[in-house]
């Protein structure tokens, strides 16, 4: 019998509605002129959704579809194909269920693109919704000059810049004159093209001698800008010198620039040096960089006798025409310095950063002026500055994630300037345990912590936010997030005491965005509603070990789905009259309000089976011993949460359960017992999903992968449904079922010494179309056992050997989850953290560890995650929570966050014990914690001080000075 069953009992039908239906059936039969009738409706009719991140919700409605076989999804544009046009997170759909829309990176040519859903039953019924895409900020035009004044019949070139044109469509020009057309009277207009156009004076000043240059969109008429041009008649020129006057310090530089006014063929200046009218360089300094409208001085080595000098720039169409500036030089504080504060940190794409710059023996306080620079950019496409001052300005992350320099120069000495490195990444969140759904533990778009930069001297603790209880659940990172109309980076945070937290994530001191209690009224929680009291006293969960002390609230890994800015997360209560709760909530990203109403898992959910527990033949979830610890899955518009026990209380199984993203609705067949009938004598099912508080892993397919604990097992057997100590793969296509399994050949071994093989989390590695199998899975637990399985033919169970590709023994019980990168599977076992180089050729392991770390970690290990620059850089990061302040515990003590370089395990870059003073110095531990690395940062939950601070959660960068 399978583990799972529908949600409602269905009674049989009577013999007469049998045929009654069968009547039916014939009458709306394949080809009937029944179809004919068939309706489609599709709703929106029309949307406009932002290029890049937009998404939007599409329906179908097909009535008179009496299979009920819904409608085909199909994309079309005119001015694109393909994924140019977006992207239909499924390409069919029955009728009223959703599917998402979602727009490319990039606007097309053409912005319109049609939807259309046809129907199954019969493709000459279709209908379509309009999408136009958008750009993400609105069309702007700015022309450059804004004004000008022409002599008559001399010539101007103006040039228009079109911001968010995605298809570069530029601008048209045209002329006008109190608003109406005046060319050619008013000029001509010569060369256009998309950006630029020459003005041509005409021959004699008109009447109105104002005229108006316009450049108009092409891609949005609406937005325009506008130049101002005056035609006279010859004017005198002028010239004007910037600044007029400065000190400079002996061997000291500034720029200088002049304008001049009605010179039309843009002839400039020319330069020179005097004192008391005569010329006088090199004596009193020298000039460089000379162009037509700015030059640079330098001051000379000594103060001359006379210190006072004349900078002086003439007009080269009139030469009688000229503008000066006075220059003291000076030796009065010694030679000019910049630094820059931060010097160094990380960003995420168009996230803002505010720098200040100090200027040493600044004669005049010029201050400095600003620039940005980096590999493949000029100008502002290697970011922009706001608010600047002379010293202070903020920056302004460019869109391309990569490495950027911010230098501020000073404006007395153009050879004295300082910078800092930033790191700008366009990672779009982590948002999953283990961050993402093959739970590889990677995060390759670090570009700011590199093996350089990760050392006592450069990287250290930040800040930490304190929270009302421990943390055990990974935290989530999701960028620019509009909170109170702010963006903000934000770290979210699940504690033992049924609370969720967001933080900013960069933010000194911590800055609590929201939090959220997940007991209140509010959150579903009724009157006298607590967390769980877990402990040798008093404690309500389990045996009383107090293996979780001192409550059990949010223990599993939340979820968050960024394109509808959900938190899913799973509660865990009890009230006064020892009544058990579990909720599901699903929580707004941006105000930890819910959703929809939380949902209750409770004993009304059960499948058929005879187990441990079962009453008549049913078998229902318990909220008491059924602990949420692993880690939620968000896949396909459904959420799968799992459940081992607490302590190895009986009665318990292993369960998995889908819910509907949107309304948190059970979906139909999506329950799954992993141990659901009696074996045997064996009193007990068990069959827990633990993986340390990993979470199942998923393939291309949707299916699901999870190793169980020791239980009973007969899934060898005909009709067989229990699968103690097994890797299960689930299938989602329908509800869930088994598509296929591993199981040790010494189960029964395994399960009576208590030797769990789900200890530890199933990882899915990157497939290897090159290699002897294509797609793999590796997992393994307290027998230290890593087991290397085929994912398209895991090989089940045999008494007498095991059907796997390859095993890998790490030397101690793993409960772990490992991490997969570059061909390396990096796992820390009790004891030291191991790297095993995988060769895509054999599809095989090397036997041996080809690095590992002199450290040592205690019980239970640790799920390491790794940051890299894409293939460079890579770094190890994982927590040593030895002293997990349990009773079960050797002891009580800081949790110690360790950083090694990914290519050999033996170089340790860090770690947060090595700094004086305890600058580093994290809160104390939590078992199974793991490190979430994002954006320059490392976020690590502890359980605070356990008196004044019952929780804390730690940051880690890139020490700003």
């Amino acid at each position: 019998m399978l583990a799972h069953s529908n949600w409602i009992s269905v009674g049989k039908l009577a013999t007469t509605a049998m045929m009654a239906f069968g009547l039916v059936a014939f009458m709306y039969a394949p080809g009937s002129a029944a179809q004919t009738h068939i309706t489609v409706s599709v709703s929106p009719t029309s949307a406009s959704v932002q290029a890049g991140t937009g998404k939007q919700q599409f329906t179908a409605t097909v009535r008179r579809d009496w299979r009920n076989r819904g409608v085909r999804w199909t994309l079309a544009g005119a001015g694109c194909s393909g994924s140019a046009c977006g992207t239909l997170s499924a390409t069919s759909s029955a009728s009223g269920v959703p599917i998402t829309y979602t727009a490319p990176a990039t606007v097309p040519a053409n912005p319109t693109v049609t939807l259309t859903a046809t129907s199954v039953s019969n493709s000459t019924r279709s209908a379509s919704a309009t999408i136009t895409v958008t750009s993400t900020s609105p069309v702007s035009v700015t022309i450059s000059p804004t004004s000008a004044s022409l002599n008559v019949s001399t010539a101007r070139q103006f040039t228009a810049t079109v911001a968010n044109d995605p298809a570069n469509q530029g601008v048209t020009w045209s002329l006008t004159q109190s608003g109406s057309s005046c060319a050619p009277g008013c000029g001509a207009l010569s060369g256009q093209t998309p950006t630029t156009v020459t003005y041509t004076a005409p021959g004699t000043v008109p009447a109105n001698p104002t005229v108006t240059l316009t450049a108009t969109s092409v891609a949005n008429s609406a937005k325009s800008a506008s130049a101002t041009i005056t035609v006279t008649s010859t004017s005198p020129v002028s010239v004007t010198i910037s600044p007029t006057s400065t000190s400079l310090n002996v061997s000291t530089a500034r720029q200088f620039t002049a304008t001049v006014a009605n010179d039309p063929a843009n002839q400039g200046v020319t330069w020179s040096l005097t004192q008391s009218g005569s010329g006088c360089a090199p004596g009193c300094g020298a000039l460089s960089g000379q162009t037509a409208t700015t030059v640079t001085y330098t001051a000379p080595g000594t103060v001359p006798a006379n210190p006072t000098v004349t900078l002086t720039a003439t007009s080269v169409r009139d030469t009688s025409k000229s503008a000066s500036a006075t220059i003291t030089v000076t030796s009065s504080g010694g030679s000019v310095s910049v630094t820059i504060s931060p010097k160094r940190g990380g960003l995420a794409v168009a996230q803002t950063l505010a720098f200040t710059a100090t200027v040493m023996n600044d004669v005049g306080s010029a201050g400095v002026t600003w620039s940005a620079s980096g590999s493949g950019c000029t100008g502002s496409a290697c970011g922009t500055f706001t608010n600047g001052t002379s010293n202070a300005a903020t920056y302004v992350a460019p869109s391309i994630a990569g490495i950027y320099t911010v230098v501020a120069t000073s404006a007395a000495d153009l050879t004295k300037s300082a910078s800092a490195t930033i790191a700008v990444t366009d990672l779009a969140g982590v948002l999953t345990y283990h961050n993402n759904v093959s739970r590889d533990g990677t995060n390759s778009k670090e570009y700011a912590l590199t093996t350089a930069l990760v050392t006592a001297t450069t990287f250290g603790k930040l800040f930490s936010c304190p929270t009302d209880g421990a943390i055990y659940a990974q935290p989530l990172w999701v960028p620019r997030i509009t909170i109170n109309s702010l963006a903000h980076n934000v770290i979210v945070v699940a504690t033992q005491h049924d609370s969720v937290y967001a933080f900013d994530a960069d933010t000194s001191p911590c800055a609590t965005l929201w939090h959220a209690n997940l007991l209140d009224s509010a959150h579903g929680g009724t009157a006298g509603e607590t967390t769980v009291p877990s402990g040798a006293t008093g404690g309500l969960v389990g045996s009383g070990f107090g293996d979780i002390t001192p409550e059990v609230g949010v223990t599993g890994t939340p979820v968050i789905d960024p394109s509808t800015n959900t938190v899913y997360v799973v509660s865990k209560s009890v009230n006064a009259s020892t009544q058990f709760f579990q909720r599901l909530h699903a929580l707004d990203l941006t105000t930890g309000n819910e959703k929809v109403t939380p949902r209750g898992i409770d004993t009304s959910i059960s499948v058929a089976g005879t187990g441990d527990g079962s009453v008549n033949g049913r078998v229902a979830f318990d909220p008491r011993n059924e602990s949420q610890r692993p880690g939620l899955v968000l896949s396909g518009g459904v959420v799968y949460v799992s459940w081992a026990s607490h302590e190895d209380h009986d009665p318990y199984h292993g369960w998995v359960m889908g819910f509907s993203a949107s309304t948190l609705v059970p979906v139909t067949n999506a329950v799954f017992n992993t141990t659901p009938n009696r074996v045997g004598t064996l009193s007990y099912s068990r069959g827990g999903i633990w993986m340390g508080g990993g979470a199942p892993a998923v393939d291309a397919s949707g299916n699901l992968y999870f190793i169980t604990g020791n239980g009973t097992f007969d899934a060898n057997n005909v009709g067989g449904s229990n699968y103690g100590d097994s890797v299960v793969k689930l299938s989602t296509a329908s509800g869930l079922s088994v598509a296929d399994y591993f199981t040790p050949r010494d189960q029964s071994t395994l399960d009576a010494n208590d030797t769990d093989f789900g200890s530890g989390a199933a990882t899915i590695l990157v497939d290897q179309p090159s290699g002897p199998v294509t797609h793999l899975v590796i997992g393994g637990g307290k027998q230290g056992n890593l087991f290397l399985l085929n994912r398209d033919n895991m090989g089940k169970f045999s008494g007498t050997t095991n059907n796997v590709l390859q095993t890998v023994n790490a030397g101690n019980g793993i409960f772990a989850t490992p991490v997969f990168w570059q061909n390396n599977l990096y796992v820390a076992p009790i004891g030291a953290l191991k790297q095993y180089a995988f060769n895509p050729t054999t599809g095989q392991f090397s036997g041996a560890p080809s690095s590992q770390t002199a450290a040592s970690f205690g019980f239970p290990g640790a799920t390491p995650s790794l940051s890299s620059n894409g293939a460079a850089s890579g770094i190890v990061w994982a927590a040593d929570n030895t002293l997990y302040c349990t009773t079960q515990s050797p002891g009580c003590g800081s949790a110690v966050l360790h950083a090694y370089d990914a290519t050999n395990l033996g170089h340790e870059l860090w770690n947060s014990s090595q700094a004086a003073g305890n600058r580093d110095q994290a809160g104390r531990a939590v078992k199974f914690t793991v490190p979430t690395v994002a954006n320059g940062k490392v976020y690590l939950g502890t359980r605070g001080n356990d008196s004044t601070v019952l929780g804390e959660l730690e940051v880690y960068g890139l020490l700003p000075n």
